[in-house]
């Protein structure tokens, strides 16, 4: 199990992930052999799949997971945006809120909303924030943009073309929507902010027209 774990952080070096999927990787086999030695009872794994239905339940449709924003993206996210009184803010798959907890801190000028589709990610950052933020439940496609002049997005590269096609119908001109790491398949971003975190992120920024 160790030697396979070894392998899988290896294979992960190599391709160049991110250090969180090498941690993960080198973690996954040896956790097996460890789960097979306690003899667990079965009402553990039940559990187990509960929360893991309960934390990750968008990704069985949208294929999108759990990614946290790091510490540095929320921070040039907080000096990039305009110092414009009641700048109405949207976070897509807002997850445990953290994003929109720094920003009501760093920024308590902004109107801060979030759509989450799993339910206890939606009921974490739901008291988490309070009424510091409007943290919907519900999915991101049933969510109308008009209503915000920055939207956020930190998904995975599935559902990136159809939320571009959903972000210029919705969308007002002169709006800024924001991908963390993600592109827009075949449309080059307007500027790119390189994150130098440990996800190798960058905030691509498309100003709408």
């Amino acid at each position: 199990m160790v030697a396979q774990g070894a392998i899988a952080g290896s294979l992960s070096f190599v391709l160049g992930l991110p250090g969180w999927w090498l941690a993960i990787n080198l973690a996954f086999f040896p956790m097996i052999g460890l789960g097979q030695q306690l003899d667990l009872r079965p009402e553990w794994y039940l559990l187990a799949l509960c929360l893991l239905l309960l934390t990750q339940f968008g990704a069985l449709r949208s294929r999108v997971p759990l990614y946290l924003s790091s510490h540095r993206a929320k921070t040039e996210l907080a000096h990039l945006l305009p110092h414009t009184q009641g700048l109405r803010l949207l976070d897509i798959g807002s997850g445990t809120g953290g994003l929109l907890a720094q920003l009501a801190q760093a920024r308590p000028d902004l109107r801060l909303a979030g759509v989450e589709s799993a339910p206890l990610l939606w009921l974490v950052s739901r008291l988490r924030l309070g009424k510091r933020a409007d943290i919907r439940f519900g999915s991101l496609w049933r969510h109308d943009l008009s209503r915000y002049d920055v939207v956020y997005a930190f998904l995975s590269p599935e559902p990136m073309a159809r939320l571009w096609d959903k972000v210029r119908r919705e969308m007002k001109p002169g709006s800024l929507f924001i991908s963390n790491s993600f592109a827009v398949p075949g449309v080059a971003p307007d500027a790119v902010i390189d994150l130098n975190d440990l996800n190798r992120g960058r905030l691509l920024l498309w100003r709408l027209s």
